[in-house]
Protein backbone atom coordinates (compact mmCIF):
# COMPACT_ATOMS: atom_id res chain seq x y z
CA UNK A 1 0.00 0.00 0.00
CA UNK A 2 1.83 3.02 -0.81
CA UNK A 3 2.31 6.44 1.81
CA UNK A 4 -0.72 8.41 2.19
CA UNK A 5 0.04 11.96 2.29
CA UNK A 6 -3.08 13.26 4.51
CA UNK A 7 -1.89 16.85 4.49
CA UNK A 8 -1.84 16.63 0.46
CA UNK A 9 -5.17 14.77 0.97
CA UNK A 10 -6.32 17.58 2.70
CA UNK A 11 -6.09 20.87 0.45
CA UNK A 12 -6.69 18.44 -2.03
CA UNK A 13 -9.89 17.42 -1.21
CA UNK A 14 -10.76 21.19 0.21
CA UNK A 15 -9.51 22.68 -3.54
CA UNK A 16 -11.94 20.53 -5.18
CA UNK A 17 -15.00 21.01 -3.19
CA UNK A 18 -14.38 24.79 -3.21
CA UNK A 19 -14.10 24.83 -7.28
CA UNK A 20 -17.50 22.85 -7.49
CA UNK A 21 -19.23 25.16 -4.44
CA UNK A 22 -20.10 22.60 -1.81
CA UNK A 23 -20.85 23.72 1.43
CA UNK A 24 -18.64 20.87 3.01
CA UNK A 25 -16.07 18.44 2.33
CA UNK A 26 -15.20 14.73 3.81
CA UNK A 27 -11.75 14.29 4.39
CA UNK A 28 -9.99 11.06 5.00
CA UNK A 29 -8.12 9.70 6.92
CA UNK A 30 -7.25 12.37 9.84
CA UNK A 31 -4.34 12.75 11.67
CA UNK A 32 -2.92 15.59 14.40
CA UNK A 33 -1.17 17.31 11.61
CA UNK A 34 -4.48 17.93 9.56
CA UNK A 35 -6.59 18.59 12.64
CA UNK A 36 -3.55 21.34 13.79
CA UNK A 37 -3.78 22.26 9.95
CA UNK A 38 -7.71 22.84 9.70
CA UNK A 39 -7.52 24.60 13.54
CA UNK A 40 -5.24 27.60 11.37
CA UNK A 41 -7.06 27.82 8.71
CA UNK A 42 -10.04 27.97 10.65
CA UNK A 43 -8.73 30.56 12.79
CA UNK A 44 -8.09 32.94 9.76
CA UNK A 45 -11.62 32.32 8.56
CA UNK A 46 -11.09 29.88 5.85
CA UNK A 47 -12.85 27.29 6.66
CA UNK A 48 -15.90 27.04 8.93
CA UNK A 49 -16.75 24.34 11.96
CA UNK A 50 -15.08 20.83 11.77
CA UNK A 51 -15.81 17.67 13.34
CA UNK A 52 -12.98 14.48 13.30
CA UNK A 53 -15.65 11.50 13.41
CA UNK A 54 -13.34 8.28 14.71
CA UNK A 55 -14.46 5.42 12.62
CA UNK A 56 -11.96 3.00 14.18
CA UNK A 57 -9.86 3.12 11.08
CA UNK A 58 -7.91 6.40 9.81
CA UNK A 59 -11.02 8.60 11.06
CA UNK A 60 -12.57 10.94 8.89
CA UNK A 61 -12.98 15.11 9.41
CA UNK A 62 -16.60 16.93 8.03
CA UNK A 63 -15.33 20.38 6.72
CA UNK A 64 -17.50 23.35 6.48
CA UNK A 65 -16.70 25.10 3.96
CA UNK A 66 -17.09 28.94 3.87
CA UNK A 67 -16.34 29.83 -0.03
CA UNK A 68 -13.24 31.60 0.84
CA UNK A 69 -10.56 29.61 -0.58
CA UNK A 70 -9.23 30.48 -3.94
CA UNK A 71 -6.29 28.34 -3.77
CA UNK A 72 -4.16 26.04 -1.21
CA UNK A 73 -1.81 23.52 -1.94
CA UNK A 74 0.93 21.25 0.13
CA UNK A 75 4.42 22.83 0.04
CA UNK A 76 6.83 19.80 -0.96
CA UNK A 77 9.71 19.49 0.19
CA UNK A 78 8.78 20.94 3.62
CA UNK A 79 11.30 23.63 3.37
CA UNK A 80 12.77 25.00 6.55
CA UNK A 81 12.71 28.59 7.22
CA UNK A 82 14.17 31.13 8.98
CA UNK A 83 12.57 33.39 11.48
CA UNK A 84 13.88 36.08 9.22
CA UNK A 85 12.91 34.54 5.54
CA UNK A 86 9.13 34.58 5.47
CA UNK A 87 8.93 37.19 3.23
CA UNK A 88 10.94 35.48 0.85
CA UNK A 89 8.31 32.58 0.71
CA UNK A 90 5.94 34.66 0.91
CA UNK A 91 6.46 36.09 -2.58
CA UNK A 92 7.06 32.78 -3.84
CA UNK A 93 3.69 31.23 -2.67
CA UNK A 94 1.13 34.03 -2.25
CA UNK A 95 -0.53 35.94 -5.12
CA UNK A 96 0.29 39.43 -3.18
CA UNK A 97 1.76 40.55 0.13
CA UNK A 98 -1.01 40.74 2.62
CA UNK A 99 -3.22 38.24 0.94
CA UNK A 100 -3.42 34.73 2.09
CA UNK A 101 -1.02 32.85 4.60
CA UNK A 102 1.64 29.96 4.75
CA UNK A 103 1.21 27.24 7.29
CA UNK A 104 4.44 26.46 9.03
CA UNK A 105 4.96 24.02 11.35
CA UNK A 106 7.05 25.20 14.10
CA UNK A 107 8.23 24.04 18.13
CA UNK A 108 5.60 26.39 18.82
CA UNK A 109 2.80 24.23 16.97
CA UNK A 110 1.12 24.65 13.42
CA UNK A 111 0.97 28.62 12.86
CA UNK A 112 0.22 31.00 10.16
CA UNK A 113 3.48 32.60 8.79
CA UNK A 114 2.71 35.94 10.43
CA UNK A 115 2.11 34.39 13.68
CA UNK A 116 5.80 32.80 13.26
CA UNK A 117 7.42 35.76 12.32
CA UNK A 118 5.49 37.54 15.04
CA UNK A 119 6.46 34.85 17.71
CA UNK A 120 10.34 35.28 16.15
CA UNK A 121 10.66 31.17 15.67
CA UNK A 122 11.53 29.44 12.19
CA UNK A 123 9.91 26.13 11.09
CA UNK A 124 9.04 24.05 8.12
CA UNK A 125 6.56 25.60 5.65
CA UNK A 126 3.89 22.90 5.30
CA UNK A 127 1.39 24.96 3.07
CA UNK A 128 -0.26 27.60 1.81
CA UNK A 129 -3.99 29.34 1.69
CA UNK A 130 -5.24 32.27 -0.43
Amino acid sequence: MPAMNTLSNLFSNIQNAELRNKSECLVIPSSKLVVATLNTMKENNYVGEFEVIDDNRGGKIRVQLLGKINRCGIISPRFSVSKDNYSLWERRFLPAVGIGILIVSTPNGVMTHNEAEKSNVGGRILGYVY
